[in-house]
């Protein structure tokens, strides 16, 4: 017979909850104790047990991130791309989709598994339906909305305004964001419960998988919708706005699903604030990509944006995903004893501190260099881009992902347990806000390194073409 310790270490491992036994731990935290002082469940997360919980689960949604670079990198050039530019603004908010609704749903799942809300069929399936209904609501109105912003975002720069390329981007918009979320939310419920039956944290896979998959399902779903409906506007007119109104004529059929779910009907209600907000910040950081991917002599940018804004996204996402799931093991939301940070924390609070998230953030941190290294090579090595990995260009480009994450790390430490403290459940409010972040970041910081190297004369718009 297997051992408590023996037990104990196993589940560790795998990064999941141990429940506290009288007597094992001496002092017991105060916070987590039940009525009566009986132990409840905590979550262990060891710096070792982070980094093998982590590791794999990072690099699989690397290499998605590296795959929708890839895609992006070579669909730039298509006639879609050429004529109806907008169609780059749509790719940081669509691919926002992960973070708004997939990697919520992810969270929102793991976070259910992890406290036993989900242990009978009857509970799961209650909540499969009304997750999957809510997050069909929310992508179609998303997609739509995320359509508008494109059409006003390149009609003020230009001044030019297109009725049927307004028509083409929200039919485009709506169909992807629907059919991506449709899968995704599948696939994500698939992994959850299957790490689960696994005795692995949910945590530490569902949402790197959301990223990696929901990068590049999404953005192959968008080019090649674009590309469909974009052929049809030379001969048939009609279908654009006929695949439009089909999509927005079934929100009444999920509302009323999510509106009988209990789990649902409060995010259908009050969890539209973060989805929307999140999906113009990262419209901003489309407009910015729509203005540096249009200058061929800033081509090369493409095929890393989704690398550096999907692995930035990923680790904050992993981040307040286990802060949310530690907070949950003491009660509700604003159920802490401690009160709600109104002023930031401390950077040193929250990477060099022994709390057992500082550790966490510091483990995701070092995940970053040698993971961009690896994808950077990979994206050499498949010879895709326009650019050619100097020494130089390594470094800002390090230097730009380095900074992205950091600053994410610090905002996601705050924003989590400010979130936390006035009675609102981060795992539905933060990661969409902390996503949107990382794209707008990640672009940004991006496009500098970009147009800096330029002007210090390290130019090279060719290479893979």
């Amino acid at each position: 017979m297997t051992s408590t310790l023996e037990q104990k270490e196993s589940a560790q491992a795998n990064g999941a909850a141990l429940p506290v036994v009288p007597g094992d731990c001496p002092e017991p935290t105060e916070g987590f104790l039940g009525p009566g002082g009986t132990g409840v469940e905590v979550v262990v997360l060891e710096s070792r047990a982070n980094a093998k919980g982590v590791l794999f689960p990072f690099l699989l949604a690397g290499f998605g991130t590296v795959a929708a670079g890839m895609v992006l990198d070579i669909v730039q050039h298509w006639d879609v791309f050429k004529q109806v530019t907008e169609v780059f603004i749509l790719v940081p908010a669509l691919l926002g989709l992960k973070g708004n609704l997939e990697m919520t749903l992810a969270s929102r799942l793991s976070t259910a598994a992890n406290i036993g809300q989900i242990d009978t069929p009857k509970e799961l399936w209650k909540m499969i339906t009304g997750n999957m209904a809510l997050i069909q609501v929310q992508a179609t109105v998303v997609g739509f909305l995320a359509s508008i912003a494109a059409v006003v975002f390149g009609w003020i720069p230009d001044g030019h305004f297109s009725m049927d390329h307004a028509v083409l981007l929200c039919a485009s918009s709506v169909a992807t964001a629907f059919i991506a979320s449709l899968v995704l939310g599948m696939i994500m419920i698939g992994v959850i419960v299957g790490s689960k039956k696994m005795g692995i944290n949910p945590d530490n896979v569902a949402t790197p998988i959301a990223a990696s998959l929901g990068d590049l399902i999404t953005l192959a779903l968008l080019s090649g919708i674009s590309w469909g409906l974009y052929k049809e506007l030379e001969s048939k007119v009609y279908v654009n706005p006929l695949v439009c109104a089909f999509f927005l004529s079934l929100l009444p059929i999920w509302i009323v699903i999510a509106r009988r779910n209990s789990a649902t009907r409060e995010v259908l209600y009050s969890g539209w604030e973060p989805v929307i907000v999140a999906m113009a910040i990262s419209s901003v950081g489309g407009l910015i990509l729509d203005r540096t991917v249009s200058d061929p002599n800033f081509a090369g940018m493409a095929v890393f944006t989704p690398v550096i804004n999907g692995v930035g996204g990923n680790l904050v996402a992993v981040q307040a995903s286990r802060i949310s799931t530690y907070l949950h093991m003491s009660g509700e939301p604003g159920d802490s004893p401690e009160p709600a940070p109104r002023r930031c924390p401390n950077p040193c609070s929250t990477f060099c501190s022994s709390d057992v998230n500082s550790r966490s953030a510091r483990v995701l941190f070092l995940l970053v260099v040698p993971g961009h290294l690896v994808f950077l090579y990979t994206i050499h090595s498949m010879q895709g881009g326009h650019t050619t990995l100097t020494l130089i260009f390594i470094m800002f480009y390090m230097t730009a992902a380095l900074l992205q994450v950091l600053i994410l790390l610090y905002i996601a430490d705050w924003m989590v347990h400010w979130m936390w403290g006035r009675h609102l459940d981060p795992d539905n409010f933060s990661i969409p806000y902390l996503t949107a972040l990382g794209d707008l970041i990640g672009t940004g910081l991006l496009a500098l390194s970009f147009h800096v190297l330029w002007l210090i004369g390290d130019r090279d718009s060719d290479v893979g073409d």
